[in-house]
């Protein structure tokens, strides 16, 4: 049976509109999926994944496409768009790989990764964010951050490992309690046994995700998907040159930063020193 295609809003995204002109000159072609893979040479189930705007087009598909509908460079200057555009519902994205990749690294420059957040925490995050913002929107963000954290409690999450920044543990956000609360957090999946937490103290210097939080999707496969994030912009990121940079530098990171047990009795020693 011929699973219908998914619908598509071209006017959402590149990589939408990517999608609905493939579709488009496909079937004005004639060609099923399974007639048009054969004909360029490529996987079927990767060409409906394009088709339905579920993941980037690698590179060369462009050209191969303009190529075989004589489209005049339409998919080639649709595809360098998509490149460069942040994926528009950026949060649903990131939790649909949240939920169905085998393992997931991440680094912190500046504050707790969402999936080790306290509720308080996240709040005050929320309410110093956007400071306009209505206390039920604040609420309402709230839950579904802490919704996230069900993730860990199933039957086989995903592998989780954190490299964070000595400032991530340093900054008293929300006030000593709150702080405190949330580095009590840290410290105890730091000393879990099922989750990887190192810590990047200050006296390493410089390195070459400063100013900036990376956060690595990582599949049975090996395929990954990075996200990065600033304090102004956030991308995803499929290109494999872009992703095995980024790969490197957290690796690069991670052989830097203190070891497993030394991250976790660095948080404890923090929490020590928080006034009461």
């Amino acid at each position: 049976m011929v699973r219908p295609g998914r619908e598509l809003k071209p006017g959402r995204s590149a990589r939408d509109l990517f999608g609905a002109e493939l579709r488009r000159h496909r079937e004005r072609a004639g060609l099923s999926l399974e007639k048009l893979a054969k004909v360029i040479r490529y996987s079927r189930s990767h060409l409906a994944r394009i088709e339905a705007a579920e993941c980037l087009p690698p590179p060369g598909l462009a050209e191969v496409l303009d190529a075989e509908f004589d489209t005049g460079g339409l998919f080639a200057a649709l595809y360098k768009i998509a490149q460069r555009e942040a994926h528009p519902d950026k949060y649903r994205r990131g939790r649909e790989l949240e939920a169905k990749v085998r393992c997931i690294k991440e680094y912190a420059g500046c504050f707790v990764p969402g999936l080790m957040q306290t509720a308080e925490y996240a709040r005050a995050l929320f309410r110093t964010g956007d400071p306009p913002r209505s206390e039920e929107k604040v609420e309402e963000m709230v839950a579904l951050r802490m919704s996230r954290q069900a993730l860990l409690q199933a039957d086989r999450p995903p592998e989780l490992s954190y490299i964070l920044d000595e400032a991530v543990l340093r900054r008293p956000v929300g006030g000593s309690h709150i702080w405190r609360e949330q580095l009590a957090v840290l410290a105890a999946v730091a000393s879990s046994r099922t989750h990887l937490v190192q810590v990047l103290p200050f006296n390493h210097g410089e390195h070459p995700l400063m100013g900036g939080h990376l956060t690595l999707f990582i599949s049975e496969s090996g395929a990954t998907v990075a996200y990065e994030e600033t304090i102004s912009t956030s991308e995803f990121l499929e290109d494999p040159i872009r992703v095995a940079r980024h790969r490197r530098a957290y690796e690069m990171l991670s052989a830097c930063a203190l070891s497993p047990i030394d991250s976790a009795a660095f948080i404890k020693t923090v929490i020590e020193e928080i006034p009461r």
